[in-house]
């Protein structure tokens, strides 16, 4: 059983983690929906083919949202708590701020860990397979996932099929367009087909019967001088190969960095992968790791953002408080881009980061949480929130925005 303390901090802060926690994730995955729509839309099974994408993109979404979610709970929640006086009744009951933080803290510490199984073996497994499944979505054959009376691309060739019968693989009234760029096209029409699948990963092929042929050796013009003219033919039987020559299977697990495990990226700092560097595998190990470690600090940064008087700029230091952590993200991203290219240690630009950010919400905790005067940052947040408040207000007033008639 858990105190009664721990209950009523975790319920203020869990409602807004979950809520944002699945608000993000719905944004970010719908996002790429609407683009993993536009190149299976209109093929057999799309929708489950998207599904399955989007399956393999929750690991790398959830590396993301689980801090901001985190973040954003702690802000929310302590943030009402402080609001509403329920901090300062545990204060007075004698359960200090610090005993109040300790079910946040553990609770960092959990997400921690959660994030770091994560990103460190699921994101790996599933940006594989995500990739292998777009291999196979770019060289399988296009038949299989064409619709009826939809226009299809197939490498060079562009078709639509009038009536398929996927029980035997054929179909019925068929119109292929094939553009050579300079050296012209090739319209070919026919009655009916059927499928011939490739073995071995070889490019499957449609046999047309009773069809007409129309080749142009040039684009044609209009005032092309002398015209371009085509030639016409009329066959009982042509094969047409579509899609792309593809290997039988995709390639292992390992190709680059980002496919490696937290173990694998240790033991390749040595023999990194063929189309990765040493600054690279260092650079991804160290990011993944800082992403991790940052976790921890989350609790000690955004308590004393919610810990404050009835007269202080709540509203305004929630805002600075998340802007704090998008700057500090945007720089673990741009240090690690930097270390990509070896052009500096990724312990100067991510860790040094990183332990800037728990140096100062480790003093801002201290002080918050230690001793009774508010620290230096707080009142200068306060102090600027009201400016601005003032500002707004006075502006609001000179357009009579606000005002009664």
């Amino acid at each position: 059983m858990l105190p009664l303390v721990d209950k009523v901090v975790l319920r203020h802060v869990s409602l807004p983690l979950a809520g944002a926690l699945v608000i993000g994730m719905l944004m970010l995955l719908a996002d790429r929906m609407v683009r993993l729509l536009d190149v299976t839309l209109g093929k057999k099974s799309s929708f489950t083919v998207v599904f399955e994408m989007l399956a393999y993109l929750v690991p790398h979404y959830l590396g993301t949202a689980l801090p901001a979610a985190l973040f954003l709970g702690l802000l929310l929640g302590f943030g009402r708590m402080s609001a509403n006086s329920e901090t300062d009744a545990f204060m007075a009951s004698g359960i200090s701020l610090n005993r109040q933080a300790r079910p946040v803290i553990v609770l960092g510490i959990l997400m921690s860990l959660l994030s770091f199984v994560i990103m460190g073996w699921l994101q790996p497994y599933a940006r594989h397979a995500y990739r292998a499944i777009v291999f196979d979505v770019q060289n399988v054959d296009v038949f299989y996932l064409a619709e009826e009376g939809v226009f299809m691309q197939a490498g060079d060739h562009t078709f639509i099929i009038d009536k398929l019968n996927r029980n035997n693989n054929s179909f019925e009234r068929v119109f292929i367009y094939q553009d050579e760029g300079k050296d012209g096209s090739e319209t070919i029409t026919a009655q009916r087909g059927s499928l011939i699948t490739g073995q071995n990963g070889q490019r499957p092929t449609l046999r047309l019967e009773n069809g007409h042929r129309l080749s142009f050796d040039a684009p044609p013009a209009i005032d092309a001088r002398p015209p371009v003219l085509g030639s016409t033919a009329e066959f009982g039987t042509s094969d047409t190969p579509l899609g792309r020559i593809s290997k039988s299977a995709f390639r292992p697990r390992g190709e680059d960095e980002r496919e490696l495990t937290i173990a694998e990226l240790f033991f390749a700092l040595d023999d990194p992968p063929a189309k990765s560097s040493r600054a690279e595998v260092s650079s991804e190990l160290s990011e993944r790791l800082v992403t991790a470690v940052s976790i921890l600090i989350l609790p000690f940064l955004a308590i004393p953002f919610t810990v404050g008087s009835r007269r202080s700029q709540h509203g305004f230091r929630t805002a600075v408080a998340l802007a704090l952590i998008i700057v500090y993200n945007e720089v673990i991203h741009k240090g690690a881009s930097i270390s990509n290219h070896g052009t500096a240690s990724p312990l100067l630009t991510m860790w040094l980061p990183c332990l800037v950010l728990a140096s100062f919400a480790t003093w801002r905790y201290m002080r918050t949480c230690f001793t009774l005067s508010n620290d230096p940052f707080s009142i200068l947040i306060d102090r600027v929130g009201d400016a601005v408040g003032r500002l707004r207000r006075n502006v609001q007033r000179r357009l009579g925005w606000g005002t009664s008639s």
